[in-house]
């Protein structure tokens, strides 16, 4: 076994160690406050609450444990046992060339996603039925599944095609283009998903409460932001749980909300929410994060220039296909981006609290920690943490943090 294998395999385990490691401390940190809420939860948050949020805090960390076990195993064996075996079965059936290259990338995929796809059920119809998110049903699911794969194939696998065969054409350059590619359909994609791709999973209706929306839009105004629109989106039919989103670039810029948050909320705890997401606008955090995903971007496919040049199949005793190369190399990304987390969670910590800020600049601080509280009560969120595990795996910072934070006046 090769160096450069042997390192892949023990990064893969590794990552699965520290992922169990961190998901029992979650799981541990929401049980031993089970009983008691924090004292700045005593008014608003009832033990029962808080005990039903340890509990789905501990059911979700034992599934997740459960398919951290599973993803470590089955990366492990595409790499030492079936990508072999997968790609002779289809060099029968198909010429050696770019259709092979992509055959074996998509045949990967639709494998690898079958395979993990229990765990998806277990999740929508289990656990979240079993604490009352759930609201949809085994056609919606499957359904949803159908249309996600014929986007998927709709979208990567001319990309596909188009970086084998730029590698084949111009083996020294090919990766600048398709870096060059990759960031336009990422930049087309905040276009094409709110208008194209969206309204085929959920339907958006204009928001029609005509004293909300004129506030909304006085609200705007007042922030230089202009929207293509408001709109009201129908999770309820697929869950309960709420949330509020921007999407798009420029006047194509839509602010979408959650029918669920619209009814669990007041008019200020809604304005407090849409003033936060502005605040994203404001300090630019769209822009910074597609700042940040172009870098990702570009080193990702300089590693991949360097996978392709370097052979990497014959590391790993496998063909030096592009396809099977391109599958090798984002098996083994998968640990590196998974230590990196608390950089890349670190900086979109930082971009909440500023926006938390810009909203209490508007309204104050009590709508907010109203509208976070809130949040967390209905969507189960645990208010006790563990740090550590926060570090690698929340993107926002955990609402008593932020509650602490907008009571202090911290806005960064």
């Amino acid at each position: 076994m090769s160096l450069v294998a042997t390192s892949v395999y023990l990064a893969i385990l590794a990552s699965a160690a520290l992922g169990v490691y961190l998901k029992t401390r979650q799981s541990r940190a929401a049980r031993a406050d089970r009983e008691t809420p924090p004292p700045e939860f005593a008014a608003t948050v009832t033990v029962d609450e808080h005990r039903r949020a340890a509990d789905y805090t501990v059911a979700r960390m034992r599934l997740s444990v459960a398919e951290t076990v599973f993803d470590a195993a089955l990366a492990l064996a595409w790499l030492a046992l079936l990508l072999g075996p997968l790609y002779g079965l289809l060099a029968q059936f198909i010429a050696p060339g770019l259709t092979l290259s992509v055959a074996v990338v998509v045949a990967v995929a639709i494998v690898d996603h079958l395979l993990r796809l229990p765990f998806s059920l277990v999740e929508t119809f289990g656990l979240e039925t079993r604490f009352g998110f759930n609201r949809s049903t085994l056609t919606m699911f499957f359904l949803d599944e159908a249309k996600g794969a014929a986007l998927w194939l709709l979208f990567f696998m001319p990309l596909l095609y188009g970086l084998f065969l730029a590698a084949r054409v111009s083996p020294d350059y090919w990766w600048l283009a398709g870096f060059v590619a990759a960031l336009a359909l990422l930049l087309a994609m905040t276009l094409i998903y709110p208008t194209f791709i969206a309204p085929l999973f959920n339907d958006f209706a204009p928001l029609e409460d005509a004293a909300l929306k004129a506030r909304m839009e006085e609200l705007l105004a007042r922030c230089g932001f202009q929207s293509g629109g408001l709109f009201v989106m129908d999770a309820s039919t697929r869950s309960t749980h709420g949330n509020a989103y921007f999407s798009g670039f420029g006047k194509a810029k839509r602010i979408v909300f959650f029918d669920t948050l619209l009814r669990k909320h007041s008019a200020d705890e809604i304005l407090a929410i849409l003033a936060h997401e502005l605040g994203h606008y404001k300090f630019g955090h769209v822009r910074q994060r597609m700042m940040q995903a172009a870098a990702f971007l570009f080193i990702g496919f300089a590693a991949l220039h360097l996978a392709f040049a370097r052979g990497l199949g014959d590391a790993f005793g496998l063909p030096n296909d592009p396809g099977v190369i391109f599958v090798i190399a984002l098996t083994a990304a998968a640990p590196i981006l998974h230590l990196l987390s608390p950089l890349t969670n670190f900086l979109s910590r930082r971009a909440e609290f500023e926006a938390d800020g810009f909203a209490r600049s508007i309204y104050g601080k009590e709508p907010m920690v109203s509208a976070l509280t809130k949040l967390s009560r209905d969507n189960l969120a645990t208010l006790t943490p563990d740090r550590l595990y926060a570090l690698f795996y929340y993107s926002h910072p955990p609402a008593p943090i932020r509650i602490a934070a907008l009571e202090e006046a911290r806005g960064g």
